[in-house]
């Protein structure tokens, strides 16, 4: 079972997310203080593994943070890639996986390397839909 390394939300769109130890998340609204929340049609939870930013770094030498790729919670020793279409749990919150997180134009421009596309290709992370609300917080098991 992994673990959330991270939490990063953002007030305000456009904004680089900031650090937060631990969120509030609420089926159909998301994670409480994120531009993101309530807005329909949007997804409600996004992550991404630390092991794929470490390997993004060895491979390309790119050097990308969490917040870089606006990523809501960076996750330690699980395969994200394995959870689309299945349901797990982020600490008290359960979730369904429900597509992988490709890289984007979006992406590449924030960091000014277009070098990330190809890098972060089937480990761009996962976007989940959040099935019943609860809290994340840093060091909480996923799976």
């Amino acid at each position: 079972m992994g673990e959330v390394a991270a939490i990063a939300i953002a007030g305000v769109r456009g904004e680089l997310p900031e650090p937060v130890e631990r969120v509030r998340v609420t089926a159909g609204h998301g994670l409480d203080g994120d531009y993101h929340a309530g807005v329909e049609g949007n997804v409600a939870l996004t992550l991404i593994a630390e092991e794929a930013l470490e390997d993004l770094l060895a491979d390309t030498g790119l050097d990308v943070s969490h917040a870089d790729t606006r990523r809501n919670v960076l996750t330690r020793g699980v395969d994200l890639n394995a959870l689309v279409g299945k349901r797990f749990r982020v600490g008290d919150v359960e979730c369904e996986g429900v597509e992988l997180c490709e890289p984007c134009r979006r992406l590449a421009r924030l960091v000014d390397e277009f070098g990330v596309l190809r890098g972060l290709v089937h480990r761009g992370g996962l976007r989940a839909d959040v099935l019943a609300d609860g809290e994340i917080a840093v060091g909480d098991a996923v799976g």
